[in-house]
């Protein structure tokens, strides 16, 4: 890669430049009335699913049209016409494929709209102006809506997707976005921005996104970049407003004449700006082409598994995986004793196929697997020097929190879950010790479950084969038949689940959950849909105690809440989010099989006579902000819970929080802050945008753990309606009353050991009154939180809730 500024640029350099400050005027857009042949007049139309062709440009290189991604799904797209690869350079909106029957159509009133097939809009041109009197497919692979003058009023040269052709031009203010997958074309997790102060960047998009987006590549010059140049030599480079040449992006020598070439520059779902080449079809010649683009050496950035350096993310593979350069391309790989959570993605992330480690469990039953060069260097937090490696590796066995161990020269690292940014590279001098379960208690997958009904109709088919009898074989068909009915009839009910839940799960019998629950004997929860029962399951000598969760009907909002929670909980590893062992989808039966958790749940003990201590209560709100800060911002899907409170808070045998009940939640689509829904949670913990019917964010489960976190410090509910004094009918109303007026032992009553901590009593209810402000943009991220729980930063004076507070109208 070449980065030359002006001043120091070479001869060889200097040489070249005058033919490349004439291909820049070259390539400025072309008027549309170059090609008046084959333009698209008003009333046009192109339906997805039928056999119509597409607008192809006159030379028939480019074409654009609906191009079928998967079945039944059809993307709105520009792409190379006359190669075998149907390449995709410019797409509308991949976020949404249009259904069969869907039109795009050149309306004679002048718009250009994309309608599903009942008419409804999915997407259109933004136009500059008015006027439009045709469109035109050009062979730069540009499609553009002009005016009988000529005049421009939107092409897709400027508005990019996530590919740049030669003569064009991405200015100021203008990006590229990665696609999702190498097959997804929703939005990704990349973004190339020629940034309106010059600065051409590349950067990661957080998720969710906020205005902090770290780059791992730029120019780095701001206050003098303009425009990011693609000219027909193959050139790719970055000028300054005057036309000078400030860096060369892409500057590979093509041996080949560029006439004979199709050339794109593409930010692929990787995160790497690539450019390739492909030589264009010769009726002479047609058999020597390859069928696959070749890439130009070299990528932006060369290696991307280093490039990467945030403190957080997934990294470039995902939670729990690593990241190694393997000919110019990141491959991703998962740890020893871990595989896919979505096998068809290798970008998803890793999950252990073990149960990990507890808090009561010995360190005999887990041992490592090394491997040198790998490190996952944001996600420690513990560090030891001056130690030998055995020191490290029994300090980690004995701590259920240390999911690996990093050493190298008598330092020792170590990291919990979930791993970030995992990169394998010669020039990490570090060596990992992956901790792994000796005494395996995988799980049985779903591929074993049909493994073994695929030989039961094996031995069926046999029997038929054998009988010597005709009514007898009749008798095995007909039995044959039926099976076969069951099995596809099952298989269609758990297709859909099967994608959501990855590979750590197992697909359980309905008489197999009867048997292991003593037939549904021992409740230990009920809830509007569903009823939770304590049961025991043997796996390879094993015995587990589980919590089967049985859904009461499967209509209307029963079904909604259980494909909910599967989807949901299913894609998330995380020690304060209660673990899915299994599932089970039989005719009318749904059940889900959870880890059992010994203490229940936190308002069994937070209400009783003997309250928990003031330890364990802290304990338990850190554990639980930390889950919410997971599922918000480092979950590979981000997920809004919906009803967090103490029934919905599990503990396990040590008072670990582990966040439970995913029925209400709602996942985010990438790229996607806010979503409009019902009214959902539970009265008192429901935050006041709820009743206003405005779409809502993560800050609503914010306001729950406000009002949750305030129970934790008083042991009383949020609303207590027999309350002898009604000022404090409301626990929040009355937390800031005390707070306001210096009288915060009034909350704490009999506890001693809050009021001999008077100090942290004071932070946290400031937390918890930040919490739940009226303006959910006032209150902080769960990131925020956790920081000032764990008082690594200071909390700042509230404002008064209480003008709010007193005005909701409780459901």
């Amino acid at each position: 890669m070449a980065l030359c500024s002006w001043g120091n640029r070479n001869i060889l350099t200097m040489a070249i430049m005058i033919p490349h400050c004439l291909c820049f005027l070259v390539i400025l857009p072309l008027p549309v009335t170059a090609q008046t042949q084959g333009n698209i007049t008003l009333g046009s139309s192109l339906t997805a699913g039928q056999d119509s062709s597409p607008w192809e440009s006159p030379s028939g290189d480019f074409a654009f049209g609906f191009q079928q991604i998967e079945a039944g799904g059809f993307l709105l797209a520009i792409w190379f016409n006359k190669i075998q690869e149907k390449t995709v350079v410019w797409s509308a909106d991949g976020s949404q494929l249009a259904q069969s029957g869907s039109r795009i159509e050149l309306t004679t009133d002048g718009r250009f709209i994309l309608n599903d097939p009942s008419g409804q809009q999915m997407w259109s041109a933004p136009l500059a102006g008015t006027g439009l009197a045709y469109a035109a497919m050009l062979d730069s692979g540009n499609l553009v809506l002009a005016t009988n003058a000529s005049t421009t009023l939107w092409q897709t040269f400027d508005n990019p997707s996530d590919t740049l052709l030669p003569t064009q031009i991405l200015s100021q203010g203008n990006n590229l976005v990665a696609r999702d997958s190498e097959t997804n074309y929703s939005s990704g997790r990349y973004k190339f921005s020629m940034q309106t102060d010059g600065n051409l960047v590349l950067y990661k998009i957080n998720f969710p996104p906020s205005s902090a987006n770290p780059s791992y590549w730029s120019t780095n010059t701001v206050g003098s970049g303009y425009q990011l140049v693609f000219n027909q030599s193959g050139l790719v480079y970055l000028t300054a407003k005057n036309g000078t040449m400030l860096n060369t992006i892409f500057s590979s020598e093509i041996s080949t004449s560029t006439n004979a070439l199709y050339q794109r520059a593409i930010l692929e779902y990787d995160g790497v700006f690539r450019q390739y080449v492909y030589p264009k079809p010769s009726s002479s010649s047609a058999k020597s082409w390859p069928t696959r683009w070749s890439v130009q050496y070299p990528n932006i950035p060369e290696n991307i598994c280093t490039a990467l350096t945030d403190d957080s993310g997934s990294g470039v593979c995902g939670f729990n995986s690593y990241c190694q350069m393997e000919d110019r391309r990141p491959n991703c790989s998962c740890p020893p004793g871990y595989n896919w959570l979505d096998p068809n993605n290798k970008m998803s992330g890793c999950v252990p196929t073990f149960v990990v480690q507890t808090s009561d469990e010995i360190s005999g039953d887990f041992d490592f697997v090394q491997q040198v060069n790998l490190d996952w260097p944001n996600c420690d937090y513990a560090h030891y020097s001056g130690v030998p490696e055995d020191w490290c590796r029994e300090n980690c066995l004995q701590d259920c929190f240390c999911a690996v161990a990093i050493f190298n020269n008598e330092d020792c690292w170590k990291k919990k879950f979930p791993l970030t940014n995992g990169k394998l590279d010669p020039s990490v001098e570090r060596k990992a010790l992956v901790k792994i379960r000796t005494n395996n208690s995988t799980l049985q997958q779903i591929n074993g479950e049909i493994k073994k009904r695929n030989q039961t109709t094996l031995i069926l088919i046999e029997s038929v084969s054998l009988g010597s009898s005709v009514l007898f074989n009749i008798f095995f068909l007909v039995a044959l038949v039926v099976v076969f009915y069951q099995h596809k009839k099952k298989n269609r009910a758990t297709s859909q689940y099967q994608i959501a839940l990855g590979t750590n799960t197992r697909s359980f019998d309905y008489n197999e959950l009867e048997k292991a629950t003593n037939n549904f004997n021992e409740k230990v929860g009920q809830g509007a849909f569903a009823t939770v029962y304590k049961g025991r399951l043997d796996y390879e000598n094993t015995s587990v105690i589980v919590a089967v969760k049985k859904m009461h009907s499967m209509e209307n909002e029963g079904a909604k809440e259980f494909q909910e929670e599967i989807s949901a909980i299913a894609r998330t590893n995380h020690r304060n989010l209660v673990q899915l062992l299994g599932f089970c989808i039989e005719g009318q039966h749904r059940l889900l099989v959870y880890e059992f958790m010994c203490n229940g749940s936190l308002s069994d003990i937070l209400f009783a006579d003997q309250r928990p201590s003031w330890f364990t209560r802290m304990h338990i709100a850190v554990g639980t902000a930390r889950g919410l800060h997971y599922l918000h911002e480092e979950c590979s899907t981000q997920i809004i819970h919906c009803d967090i409170k103490p029934q919905n808070i599990l503990l396990d045998n040590s008072f670990t929080a582990r966040i439970s009940d995913f029925g209400l939640a709602k996942r985010l689509k990438t790229n996607q802050t806010r979503t409009t829904t019902g009214i959902r949670g539970t009265k008192g913990y429901v935050a006041p945008e709820w009743f206003r019917s405005v779409p809502i964010t993560v800050k609503v489960d914010v306001y729950s753990y406000g009002i949750l976190l305030l129970e934790l410090i008083c042991c009383r509910k949020c609303l207590e309606l027999e309350a002898e004094d009604d000022n404090q009918m409301v626990l929040a109303d009355w937390a800031y009353d005390c707070y306001k007026e210096g009288k915060l032992d009034l909350l704490l009553q009999n506890d001693d050991a809050a009021k001999s901590d008077i100090k942290r009593v004071e932070r946290l209810v400031m937390i918890a009154i930040w919490c739940i402000q009226e303006d959910p943009s006032l209150r902080p991220s769960m990131k925020k939180v956790l920081q000032m729980l764990e008082g690594c930063i200071q909390v700042s004076v509230p404002p008064d809730p209480s003008s709010f507070i007193s005005s909701i109208q409780m459901p």
